[in-house]
């Protein structure tokens, strides 16, 4: 969860604009998008410390958008990420939206993505009602497991490819690992398609990858072998290493292709052995890139 937490506010920052064409029919109309956007993260965190919560979060921004209404007015935009059930969870909009809109007194929109894979868990508004004193505070909801994956394929925006690559990561269970890679290098392909700008293929290349994983080390190997050919069929550098460098793999190339060349009968065994021998790794590094216990990488070590 704290690796796709960081997965989800980097994705969030590098596609904001795309976000907000994404959930704002008339984005272009409303914001000033060309005057960039403030992350308002260190100021979010005081205004909800996390000894205040009563159950753990998974993403949150506050973001300041200038709008097109006049000279230097801005509204924010909170953003929640909620990749599991719970109950409190309509309350704790509310009491960031009150906390958000008494400390700037600005206009504030909520928008509330869940990533979880339970159809039934959906809140979309708070309701409090004591002795005459009522209140409903209503927030915008998007339930990733409800959408349409072809729609989303034709759909044009960058965000749509984090919508698939989470529709990805819900079916992965049921699937074996020769195809959810099928289905991630098919994804992979069709973000090459889009005519976007390089340093969002980057960004979301590495999204996919790091969001979306698999059980076996040798497909994810394999898959950046793939991304490999494909940049350079699209004479679009940089994003193997991009990867590489997020995934502390610096110097891991000569391992990774010894254990594409070895074909699916790559044992986790050789695999470690491959990264070793590149002396670029400590036995920490390599057993999570192994998904092998640390005892395990120090076992062969030894025999080497």
């Amino acid at each position: 969860m704290k690796r796709n937490d960081t997965l989800w506010k980097g994705i969030l920052e590098n596609v904001y604009e795309d976000f907000l064409r994404f959930f704002f029919e008339r984005a272009d109309e409303l914001f000033d998008i060309g005057q960039g956007f403030q992350f308002l993260d260190k100021e979010l965190e005081q205004l909800f410390p996390a000894e205040d919560l009563e159950s753990p979060k998974f993403v949150d921004k506050l973001v300041k958008v200038f709008t097109k209404s006049g000279t230097d007015e801005w509204i924010l935009v909170h953003i929640e990420v909620q990749g599991y059930d719970d109950k409190d969870f309509a309350r704790r909009m509310f009491k960031y939206f009150y906390r958000i809109l008494d400390k700037y007194g600005k206009p504030v929109t909520a928008v509330a993505i869940f990533t979880d894979p339970n159809p039934k868990f959906r809140p979309r508004e708070y309701t409090y009602d004591y002795l005459g004193t009522k209140c409903l505070f209503r927030f915008n909801t998007y339930k990733i497991v409800d959408q349409n994956e072809d729609l989303l394929i034709q759909n044009h925006n960058p965000f749509s490819v984090v919508v698939l690559t989470v529709l990805l990561a819900l079916k992965k269970k049921n699937l074996s690992d020769e195809d959810l890679f099928n289905l991630k290098f098919s994804l992979a392909k069709n973000l090459f398609e889009r005519n976007i700008p390089k340093k969002k293929i980057n960004d979301l290349i590495i999204f996919l990858q790091r969001y979306v994983t698999f059980a076996d080390p040798f497909y994810n190997a394999k898959f950046d072998t793939q991304i490999q050919e494909l940049t350079e069929n699209q004479k679009s550098m940089g994003i193997r290493e991009l990867v590489l460098d997020l995934a502390k793999k610096e110097g891991v190339k000569e391992g990774i292709e010894r254990g594409i060349v070895k074909g699916r009968e790559e044992s986790k065994s050789e695999f470690v052995r491959n990264l070793l021998a590149t002396a670029k790794f400590t036995a920490a590094e390599i057993a999570a890139l192994a998904n092998v216990t640390e005892v395990f990488v120090l076992k062969i070590q030894k025999t080497m």
